[in-house]
């Protein structure tokens, strides 16, 4: 029997609403597997009169008979997620959750390192989280990164902290901070997170593929968004693993390339993100305030604001074509009822030339422009395609015309069924 995979990822810069439709998607799934990212990012659910916030444990959570993986491309931090684990079970959910013995660790570290750096880089960061996302995944490269399945070996962790404890202490006092862990307090705490996390560790890989096998509905769930990619995104306003659904048989270890795959890219009725980079379309801060206020733009790990702008199909063109996008999922499609107008960028102005792809130079980057379509506004939205106002699918309409890829998706607010499926 032939598997059937689904693959979530964003296509803008994250925040797009991946919560929600992988929520929406598990709901018909066997597996959801977490492939990338860490707790640097977050996911929010919406079921009856309840939220759910989500940094490590992946979307399919509210579904008992769906089984939950952290996969090995996933950076781990232990207290995040026991913390996690026990918020759900305050509230009578238990988690049927699996974690990658192969998934990388993030330590006390690294999580220093990462606030040091954030100021030495200054405006050719990232605007992090400083959660220790990108000195974890360093650590990976340095080969003397720690993993979930070392904590469960004592002796083997001892073998490698002591040399990674080392090395990154060094770091830290190079770039004028101060580590206050000892070696001995974050070993012991450690092996501690190791005995909790003892029943969930295990080789995911092997599981993912038996299956893969068996025809298991699997639905992969990235973080983050395609211009956040670090070798195709806005390089060096990047996160530090990538995101793009290739990625998803590389984080997970399930070769799933040679069977139909459906790829649902995340693109969010404007645009919003957090932390330092050149934004196109930004609007002016007096602008941003409406439409931040209107949409709820704070990051669910942070709780920063987002900046916020008009729709880049620049932007959504690289991600069909980099992620090999098969369907769309346009979300947020209700915060911009009641505006007069709509701005929809369709290409970039660098030096009096027309760019219609994402340019690799930063510093085109930093010289473009926007180029708009404007589309008259609408006052309500119905319940179904056909109902939706004519202003609207002449929106969407535009959009799968310029990017070359179907919206079947449209999600009209934060709940599964303020949701248009497009057969």
């Amino acid at each position: 029997m032939q598997a059937k995979i689904t693959v979530v990822v964003g296509a803008q810069w994250g925040d797009e609403g991946k919560g929600k439709i992988t929520d929406l998607l598990a709901a018909d799934s066997d597996y959801v597997v977490r492939f990338q990212g860490g707790n640097n990012a977050g996911h929010t659910l919406a079921v009856s009169d309840k939220t759910y916030k989500l940094h490590l444990i992946p979307s399919g959570v509210l579904y008992p008979q769906c089984i939950s993986v952290i996969g090995n491309g996933v950076l781990v931090d232990p207290k995040v997620l026991l913390a996690e684990i026990a918020e759900f079970k305050t509230q009578g959910i238990e988690v049927n959750l699996k974690i990658s013995e192969r998934a990388h660790v993030i330590m006390p570290y690294h999580i220093a390192i990462d606030g040091a750096l954030s100021g030495h880089q200054g405006q050719l960061g990232a605007g992090s989280t400083n959660r220790g996302i990108a000195p974890v995944s360093a650590d990976k490269v340095y080969r003397h990164g720690i993993r979930m399945g070392d904590l469960l070996d004592k002796e083997l962790f001892k073998e490698k902290l002591v040399k990674a404890y080392t090395f990154n202490k060094g770091i830290v006092q190079s770039l004028g901070g101060q580590l206050d862990c000892s070696f001995e307090d974050i070993y012991s705490e450690y092996v501690a997170y190791g005995e909790q996390l003892r029943s969930y560790i295990t080789d995911t890989e092997l599981e993912l593929y038996q299956a893969f096998k068996a025809g298991k509905k699997i639905l992969f769930e990235g973080a983050q968004g395609m211009s956040l990619d670090p070798d195709h995104g806005m390089y060096p306003h990047t996160t530090s693993t990538n995101n793009v659904a290739p990625y998803a048989a590389v984080g997970s270890g399930v070769g799933i390339l040679n069977t139909p795959v459906r790829v649902v890219g995340l693109v969010k009725a404007y645009v919003s993100r957090v932390g330092i980079s050149p934004f196109i379309t930004e609007l002016p801060e007096n602008e941003a305030n409406v439409l931040r206020d209107k949409g709820n733009e704070y990051g669910t790990t942070t709780g920063r604001p987002r900046r916020v702008g008009w729709l880049d199909l620049v932007q959504v063109r690289q991600a069909v074509r980099v992620s090999g996008l098969t369907d769309i999922a346009l979300t947020k499609l209700d915060i911009l009822t009641g505006f007069p107008e709509i701005k929809v960028c369709t290409a970039y102005d660098i030096d009096g030339v027309q760019v219609t792809e994402m340019p690799a130079s930063l510093s085109k980057i930093r010289k473009a422009k926007p180029m708009y379509k404007i589309f008259p506004g609408w006052d309500n939205l119905g319940s179904t395609y056909d109902t939706l106002p004519s202003s609207v699918k002449n929106y969407i309409e535009f959009i799968e015309k310029e990017v070359e890829c179907r919206v079947s998706i449209i999600s009209l607010g934060p709940k599964r069924e303020q949701t248009i499926i497009r057969n």
